[in-house]
């Protein structure tokens, strides 16, 4: 039977965005598997636009559904569209959107909320036993959403390969158990659910980020 698979996006870009690498990644792997797939993301301003050649902000406003059709080729819907009962799974990729667009991670840090749609769509899926998957640093989302769950956003000691350690013991603190892992795996939460894995929060070639993303 075809799986139907649901992705949130959060934009387009690292900077601002949705990593596109790893957006990319998940949609190959998902083509491979015959997985039916419908791509969304919120009708809402982005936090900021980067000028992603100087990887400075800029004055422009951008939205994020807008931006989030350069990555699905103009097929996303808007968020509150999507009905848990037509999916079997939720997939979110990462990108500094997710802690700029889905939470407010990249400005608060420990103290975050994540977007209330996309909150409440991640405990939907979870509480009628459906899987999340997440990558990068998406899976803080889980870490709010899900208390006590079960992830890993790559290794918990900080150095040239993995510059965002602080993440995984930033989720510890949060009450989550981080699962230390290289690039190329993925940890599974069997009892929520939950598949995570680091993708680019580890400075790795892109054929590793996209092996790890096959979840």
């Amino acid at each position: 039977m075809v799986k139907c698979i649901a992705i949130v996006l959060s934009g387009c870009g690292v900077y601002d965005g949705t990593e596109i690498h790893e957006a990319s990644a998940v949609l190959v792997h998902l083509s491979r598997a015959g997985a039916k797939v419908q791509m969304f993301a919120p009708d809402v301003d982005q936090m900021h636009v980067v000028n992603h050649c100087e990887g400075k902000p800029t004055a422009e406003k951008r939205n994020v559904l807008q931006e989030s059709a350069r990555i699905a080729r103009g097929d996303v819907s808007d968020l509150t569209k999507l009905d848990i009962t037509a999916f079997d799974a939720l997939v979110i990729p990462g990108g500094f959107g997710v802690a700029k667009n889905l939470s407010d991670w990249a400005v608060k840090g420990k103290e975050y909320t994540v977007q209330p749609q996309v909150e409440k769509l991640i405990k939907g899926f979870h509480g009628v036993g459906k899987p999340l998957a997440m990558c990068c640093i998406s899976p803080v989302l889980a870490a709010r959403a899900l208390p006590g769950c079960e992830i890993t956003v790559g290794q918990d000691s900080e150095c040239e390969r993995w510059p965002y350690a602080q993440t995984a013991t930033t989720m510890t603190e949060l009450g989550c158990k981080h699962v230390n892992k290289n690039v190329g795996e993925v940890h599974v939460d069997v009892k929520n659910k939950l598949v995570t894995t680091s993708a680019f929060m580890c400075n790795a070639p892109i054929h590793e980020v996209f092996d790890g993303s096959r979840g």
